[in-house]
């Protein structure tokens, strides 16, 4: 009882020291390592071996270690492990396995530590599941805690292990594949063709398909039959087992592994490093996939201009026969710094081959241009990394004039008022009301010296002065037609066509044709294919706009092949032919484009015209405005004199003033403020004029 709890305490004491240790030291020097013995070999399907795990401490003390390991749980089966005989001496959890996931998980202490270079740890017994590679692997959690206080984790390296699993050795007939020749190769073909050996004294077979590595046939004899054939069968591995009944008796078995895989490898997008439009010449290509049942071989790669090699752009001549020279696909990794290219679009192709030879083909256009602004075909115009379409630059270009026209207008019309103002004379109501009333009093007091001011400050010489403004792109008995692979199905007819396949034998001429579904023309192109039987066509002027469909044929010597399927395609119209002139709509939205940034350039100077010419002509109006007022204040300063006068009169004649008199006198005292408050108020008048002008 003492010892249990002892045992527990222990645990909790290493299990504390574990989780500590992982948590807070997790990357510190590195010094043990964990092995794998065996470090690999070939096991039978159905038989069992055993995996052990050393640990080396390289000179160092640990007290506590953590073991995750990984193994395939497609093809091995951890039957138990075991750990009698362990350099563990408390185990802080019982050994942890999971079959579905295949994952062992080992922790454990030292309560004195220990200092060793070849220890046991454990040891796993595995079962065989299916044919195939094995890898048994350390997880990122595996620890090899110090003996330092610390729990310093002292991990530094992990042995791996690659084990080749194999079918038992055949104990009864032996059986061979045209279809399928390699056991443990994948393939694509879904239907498989197997031959065993047949002897005298066997009297008939026992055989069955299924997926189990191991299955023994029944003691029902299907016959004497020394072939079989199986279609369409599902994706993954199959095992064919067959035995023989011989001498009165069913002999031993054999097993055949077929592998087959005929799905494509998934589609996967492709990056092109800056941007699908850039001014790099060398652009980084980006690609990634995956393949769920034979995984992925290896990637090949090509790019193709889509522009004529030869200078000049001419009209797409389809009467004449063009070889191309284009490279075949390379093999390529991942990420691929691609040569240097020339300006303009670009498509490129990525395959994906899986490991039974099945391909997945994915096509990208990126366009290299030489400047960060620039025009893109037909899309719209691009600057730096953003593209904007031409409706969208039309419509706002449209707008915007639509606005400076409206602004234009509305200073046009300000700049005539001013204008027709200065012309016809007419001063500000203000103005005038003060006129019409020095003109009463002038009627009451007289004073011509008011009207020689007024006349003089009117009839001053007005100058004008005038702004100017400057305005302003080997031979067989039948052959097979050629494959076709790859194909520009939608071009325009500003850009390349291409198509590229496959033949059967190598070195093999192929002919293309492509008719023109519109006119009824046919044109044929020769192309050579290479010694894997990869061919490539680059046509190297531009296809007429029309619905196309084109074929191909495999010739050698005199000998022809059938003609291959249709393929239709696209060729939209992208530019404009006349003769042998070319203007790409490209061109007629640039200078549609040009054309509108010139009216608005225009209309921007036709409003800075008359709004320069405006507040110049609103400011000569407003000085004649001043000096209009300036005179009608003098006028009103002679009227007060001749009005105090008058009044001095009045008050030095008679002592006794009359009624009417002294009405007069009133009258004449009211006028006297009037004059005085309005020179007064003078001041404020032309301030706020000036304001509001």
């Amino acid at each position: 009882m003492k010892n249990s709890r002892y045992a527990q305490r222990g645990a909790l004491f290493f299990g504390t020291l574990l989780f500590v240790s992982g948590v807070l030291f997790p990357t510190m020097a590195h010094a043990g390592k964990f092995l794998v013995n065996p470090v690999g070999g070939a096991f039978t399907v159905g038989s069992t071996f055993d995996v052990q795990i050393f640990l080396d401490t390289d000179g160092q003390s640990v007290n506590a270690l953590d073991v995750d390991l990984i193994f395939p749980p497609d093809k091995l089966q951890l039957v138990s492990p075991k750990t009698s005989v362990s350099v563990i001496e408390v185990w802080t959890s019982q050994p942890k396995f999971n079959n579905q996931s295949g994952r062992v998980r080992l922790q454990g202490g030292i309560p004195r530590g220990v200092n060793v270079d070849n220890a046991l740890v454990a040891t796993l017994t595995f079962r065989a599941k299916s044919v195939g590679s094995a890898i048994i692997r350390f997880g990122d959690e595996s620890k090899i805690l110090l003996n330092d206080g610390l729990g310093t984790n002292d991990l530094r390296s992990q042995g791996n292990a690659f084990y080749k699993l194999l079918l038992p050795p055949p104990e009864g007939p032996i059986v061979v594949s045209e279809t399928h020749p390699n056991q443990g190769t994948w393939y694509s073909n879904p239907n498989a063709v197997l031959r065993w050996s047949v002897h005298e004294s066997v009297s008939s077979y026992s055989f069955i398909l299924d997926t189990n590595p191991t299955t023994a046939p029944d003691d029902i004899s299907e016959g004497k039959e020394e072939s079989v054939a199986y279609k369409n069968l599902t994706e993954g591995q199959h095992y064919f087992h067959i035995k023989a009944y011989r001498n009165g008796s069913w002999g031993g078995v054999t097993h055949f592994a077929i592998d087959t895989d005929t799905e494509p490898p998934a589609k996967f997008p492709i990056e092109v490093l800056p941007g699908l439009r850039t001014t790099v010449k060398s652009p980084v290509i980006k690609f990634a996939t995956t393949d769920t049942l034979s995984g992925i071989n290896r990637y090949e790669i090509k790019i193709v201009s889509l522009y004529p090699i030869s200078a000049g752009d001419v009209a797409g001549d389809v009467s004449k026969n063009y070889v191309s020279d284009e490279d075949f696909f390379i093999e390529a990794e991942s990420p691929y710094v691609s040569p240097n290219q020339e300006v303009g679009p670009h498509d490129v192709i990525v395959r994906a081959y899986d490991k039974a030879g099945n391909v997945q083909e994915i096509t990208e256009r990126f366009i290299i241009t030489n400047r960060f602004f620039s025009w893109s075909s037909t899309e719209g115009v691009i600057i730096g990394s953003w593209l904007i379409p031409w409706i969208w630059l039309f419509l706002a270009l449209l707008l915007f004039i639509f606005l400076l026209l409206l602004s234009g207008y509305a200073i046009k019309k300000r700049h005539d008022a001013i204008v027709l103002q200065r012309k016809s004379r007419d001063l500000p109501v203000n103005v005038q009301l003060q006129l019409e009333e020095l003109r009463r009093f002038k009627k009451k007091y007289g004073g011509a010296a008011v009207f020689l001011l007024l006349i003089g400050s009117l009839l001053s010489p007005i100058s004008f002065s005038a702004v100017h403004a400057e305005e302003e792109r080997g031979g067989v008995v039948e052959l097979s037609p050629p494959y076709v692979t790859t194909v520009s199905k939608d071009v325009s007819n500003d850009e390349i066509f291409y198509v590229g396949g496959k033949t059967e034998n190598r070195d093999t001429q192929v002919i293309i044709y492509t008719q023109n579904l519109t006119s009824g023309e046919t044109t044929s192109y020769e192309v050579k294919s290479d010694k894997g039987g990869e061919w490539f066509y680059r046509h190297n002027t531009f296809l007429t706009p029309g619905k196309y469909v084109l074929w191909t044929q495999a010739k050698i010597g005199d000998i022809t092949s059938p003609p291959s399927p249709q393929v239709e395609l696209s060729v939209a119209r992208a530019a404009l032919t006349f003769g042998v002139t070319r203007i790409s709509y490209e061109t007629l939205y640039a200078v549609t484009a040009s054309i509108l940034v010139l009216i608005i350039l225009l209309l921007i100077l036709y409003i800075l015209y008359h709004y320069i010419h405006h507040r110049k002509k609103h400011h000569l109006l407003l000085r004649e405005i001043r000096e209009a007022e300036e005179s009608i204040k003098r006028g009103f300063a002679v009227l007060r004199k001749d009005i105090e006068r008058e009044l001095g009169n009045l008050q030095a004649s008679q002592q006794g003033l009359l009624t009417r008199d002294h009405n007069r006198e009133a009258e004449i005292l009211r006028d006297l403020k009037s004059i005085e408050d309005r020179i007064g108020k003078e001041v404020w008048d032309i301030e706020r004029v000036e304001q509001v002008g």
